[in-house]
């Protein structure tokens, strides 16, 4: 079985995320499959998406909302979810086939983050869009519960925390770098061109990845993005992949 997950809780994102990322698989995945959301909220979600509460993580500190709540879904059982899951964030944009990514090889595939002195650790992968097998990497889970607050002195964020466990595993793999291409880095041109050159969807792309500024909703119409000097040209083009 194919599974499609997603997890969503707090107020961040309301249930038009997901159900806009149910549509957004449905035109782009053929066959069969199941599309999960974890969720501390299913009110307001689409027929069609199945609602499970979310599964629980050992807590790391303060920082327990900025992404953390992600790992539960490496838990052994993950509601009755068997076989391949993909996992996708809420702001991504689907822009192209997605049986491909259930078809590469390899136990765990993940986007590598190549702009690699963000981070401490250059292997390091973004966990936007990964796929693994349910049930098979629960004990990251034990371990992050014996670390407790300690994990916070090593790893950043969940990405750099699940990066290091599958690497350490000899199971750290990437999707090609094509498919799953970062919107600031790889859709919007470098400045200064991105003063004049609008952005542009880079072939072969499948998830296009949204981190920080702009979100999709706001990518369509343009705007400064995080940095005042970095003006974004509209992009109109990712509405029809939004809608």
């Amino acid at each position: 079985m194919r599974n499609v997950i997603c997890t969503k809780w707090g107020t961040k994102y309301g249930p038009e995320y997901v159900n806009r990322l149910f549509r957004m698989v449905r035109r782009n995945l053929v066959g069969d499959y199941r599309f999960v959301c974890f969720t501390d909220d299913p009110a307001g979600l689409e027929d069609g998406i199945e609602a499970f509460e979310l599964p629980d993580v050992p807590v790391v500190g303060h920082r327990l909302d900025h992404g953390w709540k992600k790992l539960g879904v490496l838990a052994s059982p993950l509601a009755d979810i068997t076989g391949q899951v993909l996992y996708l964030d809420l702001d991504v944009v689907i822009t192209g086939d997605l049986g491909p990514l259930f078809e590469l090889d390899g136990p765990f595939r993940v986007i590598k983050d190549y702009k690699v002195f963000r981070y401490r650790h250059h292997y390091t992968g973004n966990t936007s869009v990964f796929r693994f097998e349910a049930g098979a990497h629960s004990a990251l889970l034990d371990e992050l519960a014996e670390m407790g607050e300690r994990v916070m002195e090593d790893f950043r964020n969940e990405q750099e925390l699940i990066s290091w466990y599958m690497r350490r595993e000899g199971l750290l793999d990437y999707w090609p770098r094509q498919w799953c291409p970062s919107y600031k880095h790889d859709c919007v041109p470098l400045v200064p061109m991105g003063w004049f050159r609008k952005p542009r969807l880079p072939a072969g792309a499948k998830v296009i990845v949204f981190h920080g500024d702009p979100k999709p909703e706001d990518a369509v119409d343009g705007g400064h993005g995080s940095k005042w000097y970095r003006i974004i040209r509209p992009a109109p083009w990712l509405a029809d992949y939004m809608r």
